[in-house]
């Protein structure tokens, strides 16, 4: 930041748990992991003709050949092993005299197909108890992952059969016309150290994502899976951060002087709104919104900042001089005159964390730079569920001359009770033209 260069990092793939979020400090971007509208299926067909359709990516070809089938839990290596790693096909669980040549189904897919591999299975299915299956994985041989209630009815029809018999087929591309939504896997806020830094800051795609691949590693990562590309399809917040990092490239190429806090903010504000309908977390799963390059370029207004403007920040939460010179390398010092409060960081969210059920009254500061057009006139409009807060914008119209003109303004969150865990809405500064939009959330 100190030279020029904006950071942008993977929120983590620890979600979807609460306060999961790896990168959370407030001079980088941190970016959570979204759905594009292409996902994959894998169905497979049971020797009494039903069809299931699971999720995977599947590139192995079985030719409609049907196998026998058997469950783990029925084929357990008894020489190393219990039933228990049985049932969920962890490596060297499975008896290979039972297993070979057959499909095999696991309790879980946390084995990635391994243990079945191992033990010379013809394809393996998973029966998902214990982790989400709202995107698929690769395996190192024919495989398809089920939720609880396909999965036990899979489970039945083997328990049920004397001679279970099963296919699994390629895989399919199938429309997702929900997406974009948070994935589960991409890690959530608040953030562990500042809950009042909204982390994530922003959304992009990072699931079934085709990336650059290592000629020289299999396509699953697994030892004896001999499918070797340039081009993988992978899923993770490392996928949806190059997105955000050649973005960020984008907008620089338009402004070439812009410091990395006036790119992230143009990235942040831009960002299109998402739906808490589908992540329940809402802005601590997607922050400000998903990524929007082309409106980037062209923010209207940003929220700038310096490092002097982090010191400060860093100071506010406590941090000794000698904590903040071994940061920042140099020998800065705690002013005495400011507070270096959380909510006079000029960033381009605005987070308030409060006790339940108790009356509270917060004023943020903020200061934006007129990057649009010389002369505008920004109005300042809020979007929040009735009821729920209070909020009021000083000045609530923003009058510019120039370019490069900073004005100030106040935004004041009141409530009297608070007998919701989060509340979220945003505020937009609108010109006719421009749409800056920054997300307000109250939480507990």
């Amino acid at each position: 930041m100190k030279n020029g260069i904006l950071t942008v990092i993977s929120a983590g793939n620890d979600g979807p748990g609460r306060s999961t979020i790896s990168n959370f400090s407030p001079w980088s971007l941190s970016v959570a992991a979204s759905t594009i509208d292409r996902k994959f299926s894998t169905k497979v067909q049971l020797g009494n003709n039903k069809i299931y359709e699971g999720v995977s990516i599947n590139t192995f070809d079985l030719k409609n050949k049907t196998y026998p089938m058997i469950y783990g839990g029925d084929a357990a290596n008894t020489t190393s092993t219990s039933t228990i790693s049985s049932r969920s096909c962890f490596p060297n669980s499975l008896d290979k005299n039972l297993v070979k040549g057959k499909i095999v189904l696991c309790d879980t897919i946390l084995a990635n197909g391994i243990g079945a591999l191992l033990a010379g299975a013809a394809g393996t299915v998973a029966r998902d108890q214990d982790s989400n299956i709202d995107y698929s994985s690769l395996f190192p041989l024919p495989a398809s992952c089920f939720n609880l209630v396909d999965g036990r009815n899979i489970f039945e029809y083997v328990n049920s059969t004397s001679a279970p018999t099963a296919t699994i087929f390629r895989s399919s591309e199938v429309n997702d016309s929900l997406a974009p939504y948070i994935i589960s896997f991409s890690s959530r806020g608040p953030n562990p150290i500042t809950p009042e830094i909204i982390k994530p800051d922003i959304s992009a795609p990072g699931v079934h994502i085709l990336a650059a691949w290592s000629s020289i590693s299999p396509v699953s990562e697994i030892p004896g899976d001999n499918r070797f590309v340039t081009f993988n399809i992978i899923s993770g917040t490392s996928m949806s951060c190059p997105h955000v990092s050649g973005a960020a490239a984008y907008v620089k190429s338009f402004h070439p002087t812009w410091s990395p806090a006036a790119i992230q903010s143009a990235l942040m504000t831009t960002a299109a709104p998402m739906s808490s309908g589908i992540n329940m977390e809402a802005e601590f799963a997607y922050g400000s919104g998903h990524l929007d390059p082309l409106k980037a370029a062209n923010p209207g207004l940003v929220y700038d900042a310096n490092e002097t403007d982090y010191i400060n920040f860093l100071c506010g939460q406590g941090y000794s001089t000698r904590l903040i010179q071994l940061l920042s390398k140099d020998n800065s010092t705690c002013p005495e005159d400011t507070n270096g409060t959380v909510s006079e960081l000029n960033y381009p969210s605005f987070g308030l964390s409060t006790s339940p059920l108790k009356s509270f009254s917060r004023t943020f500061k903020r200061t934006v730079t007129n990057v649009g057009s010389p002369t505008a006139v920004y109005r300042a409009n809020l979007s929040f569920p009735k009821g729920t807060l209070k909020i009021m914008v000083n000045p609530d119209v923003l009058s510019f001359t120039s370019v490069g003109q900073k004005l100030s303004f106040e935004v004041i969150v009141e409530a009297t009770i608070m007998d919701k865990a989060m509340v979220s809405g945003a505020l937009v500064w609108d010109d006719g033209e421009h749409k800056v939009r920054s997300p307000i959330v109250v939480f507990i």
